[in-house]
């Protein structure tokens, strides 16, 4: 099976297509390889662009009036994002950053009206990926206000290696600590040191370049506040 073709087989919003379906909407939604820090929007050049990830992970955030950015969302495969006011995707202020090395489809609004807006089964699931979209912003929000820098770090941490057999050791997160204080809102300063906490604990291991979470079961509980329920009842 060739990638270009069917470069949107992998994504869970054309899971139940059928094999002409596919090569149709794969042929207009060419491959985009992207690498890790590419911007791939800005409030200042909006492309009017639908990007569907395929592979790799995407960063949005905002830039506050101090200069500091706040991620709004973390995006992995099988997620959309783009300027595409038709189906109701608006980016507004928030920049789009490839965290990794990203393999997007690309379509154009002309595309998305005639192949995706013609199927209620993909309208209906994107309509239900913009909702789970506001629901994560509004948990950032809450995390940003209730959560220590080291549990909202643990939960970043968590996500990010989502996908990872349970009981297996995921696959290292690759990002520097200057990338990981962008998306906690911390300066890369206090970043390292809720690191050091977390290794401390024995959630993770840090290595130089990448970072090992070694139990995401206790990590997911630590970033609930685990952490702090135990020092309470000590």
């Amino acid at each position: 099976m060739q990638e270009e073709p069917y470069c949107l087989s992998e994504v869970d919003l054309f899971r139940d297509l059928s094999r002409r379906e596919m090569v149709d909407l794969g042929a207009r939604a060419p491959l985009r390889t992207v690498a890790a820090g590419e911007i791939l929007h800005s409030p200042q050049r909006s492309v009017g662009t639908l990007f569907i990830i395929k592979r790799g992970r995407v960063r949005l955030y905002r830039i506050g009036s101090s200069g500091q950015a706040v991620t709004t969302a973390l995006l992995g495969p099988g997620t959309v994002f783009g300027e595409v006011p038709l189906i109701g995707i608006r980016m507004g202020g928030n920049w789009a950053e490839a965290l990794e090395s990203c393999v997007l489809c690309v379509m154009s609004p002309q595309d998305v009206r005639r192949l995706l807006l013609a199927d209620p089964r993909i309208a209906e699931r994107i309509t239900e990926r913009m909702q789970q979209r506001i629901t994560e912003l509004e948990r950032r929000l809450t995390d940003l206000a209730s959560k220590t820098l080291a549990e909202r770090l643990a939960g970043t941490l968590w996500s990010l290696t989502a996908g990872a057999s349970r009981g297996a050791v995921p696959e290292p997160v690759r990002l520097t600590h200057h990338q990981l204080a962008g998306l906690v809102s911390a300066t890369r300063e206090r970043t390292t040191t809720a690191l050091g906490e977390l290794a401390e604990r024995g959630l993770i291991r840090l290595h130089r370049g990448k970072i090992t979470v070694t139990d995401r079961d206790r990590l997911l509980s630590y970033a609930d506040g685990g952490g702090r329920t135990a020092r309470g009842s000590a």
